[in-house]
């Protein structure tokens, strides 16, 4: 059943495209607010969903989103964790940190904004580069939710060009699309209960197709992989560990036992997995995506930042290629040295050349010396130590780094290896 697990999912899109009505829509329609919250957010005698979510005072005060904010709901079918992601340009930060651990993403599109008239209709600059975005980070499904068609005069015909646009987009994009439903956040049309043939749309509504979606399997078919996240010196007391360090962190892919055969990276020095502890110190076997402490058949030298991995993993590079979101407000420029983050491990970047940024209007890769702030581009990077990374496209883990500012100790940029 579905409901094992969780869904995470994240609502983006444009600014004031309706994020958090749907959500506080989906609240109160499966009954997961109270009714003194009910109380608070009453508005000239009307409800305002969107303050359910809006938490800080900054976006109450400016009737906008700036942070994620978390929101967790069930249904008898399943558990959800939402996340409401800023659609301001600047805050695309934000939105890459959430998007990044999403098993799904409802990207939101705001029907009276568009020429839905016309059938050759151009998305919003914002849809499209979140949609990108969701793409890159290979969020598994994607769902275009299109949103306000109550307030359009022809909501059938709005909903065919705009679902025709995106189809159109997404397929030039190379984004599979799961489904793209009709909706309004404001009056609840198809957000929860299914209103067969509204908008001449006849499928699930937008919470029955949540409710239907996979859960992001961990990568439990790959090789081991395990960042060090801490080290737990020898505790004498323990009969468990007999003296032994304990290296604890959370399994990023695969598997191990007792009696595998492992290795340290970047030492390369070789061991004997000799026990395996879950996250109450008892023995067993721990499966990807879940915190572990190993214990190793002899001393190796081992600290935070350390991986320990299958034998046959690579020894690791010092020269990657690939994609960026660049989320500073200084632009990226070839010659610029940065702090990168892998696992729990931080080596010195530089960036060697800038390959090309992705024109989010025409999905051309255009030449570039340089990236701007929220552009997505291709680049080189030289490490100063070798890093076991793995391409993007085959795990999330080790495929991922982030850039962080040598001097405002900001996070740059996210970077997925090519």
């Amino acid at each position: 059943m579905s409901g094992e697990s969780a869904l995470r999912f994240i609502t983006c899109g444009s600014v004031d495209d309706g994020k958090s009505t749907l959500i506080g829509r989906l609240l109160v329609d499966t009954k997961a607010v109270l009714q003194d919250q009910l109380a608070g957010v009453q508005r000239s005698g009307q409800t305002d969903l969107a303050l359910l979510t809006d938490g800080l005072s900054a976006e109450r005060e400016q009737g906008i989103t700036i942070d994620v904010a978390y929101r967790y709901f069930a249904t008898p079918a399943r558990k959800f964790i939402i996340g409401d992601a800023p659609g301001h340009e600047q805050y695309t930060r934000n939105m890459v940190t959430a998007a990044s651990s999403a098993d799904a993403a409802v990207v939101l599109v705001d029907a009276t904004k568009l020429q839905w008239q016309d059938a050759g209709l151009a998305l919003l600059p914002q849809t499209r580069r979140h949609s990108l975005l969701v793409n890159l980070l290979r969020v598994p499904s994607v769902v275009f939710a299109v949103n306000k068609l109550d307030a359009v005069q022809d909501p059938a015909l709005a909903f065919a060009h705009i679902r025709d646009a995106l189809l159109a987009f997404a397929g030039a994009a190379g984004i599979a699309v799961t489904a793209i439903v009709p909706i309004s956040a404001l009056e609840g049309h198809n957000v929860v209960a299914q209103e067969p043939g509204w908008c001449g749309y006849q499928g699930p509504s937008l919470l029955q197709l949540l409710e239907t979606l996979p859960v992001t399997p961990a990568e439990a078919s790959g090789a081991f992989a395990f960042p060090v996240q801490w080290v737990e010196k020898f505790s004498g007391s323990s009969d468990t560990t007999q003296g032994r360090r304990v290296f604890w962190g959370r399994v990023a892919s695969g598997q191990v036992r007792p009696g595998d055969a492992v290795k340290v990276l970047p030492s390369g020095q070789s061991a004997v997995v000799a026990q395996v502890l879950d996250h109450v110190r008892q023995p067993r076997e721990v499966p990807a995506g879940h915190s572990a402490g190993i214990v190793l058949d002899r001393e190796v030298d081992v600290s935070r930042g350390d991986w320990i991995v299958a034998p046959a993993t690579p020894e690791g590079t010092r020269e990657i290629a690939a994609t960026v979101a660049w989320m500073d407000d200084e632009p990226l420029v070839a010659g610029r040295a940065y702090w990168a983050l892998h696992g729990h491990r931080w080596v010195k970047a530089k960036v060697r050349r800038i390959v090309h940024s992705l024109d989010i209007h025409t999905l051309a890769e255009a030449d570039a010396d340089r990236l701007v702030p929220n552009a997505i581009g291709h680049v080189e990077l030289q490490l100063q130590e070798p890093l076991a990374v793995q391409p993007y496209a085959t795990s999330r883990v080790l495929g991922s780094l982030i850039l962080v500012d040598t001097a405002t100790h900001k996070t740059s940029g996210a970077v997925l290896v090519r």
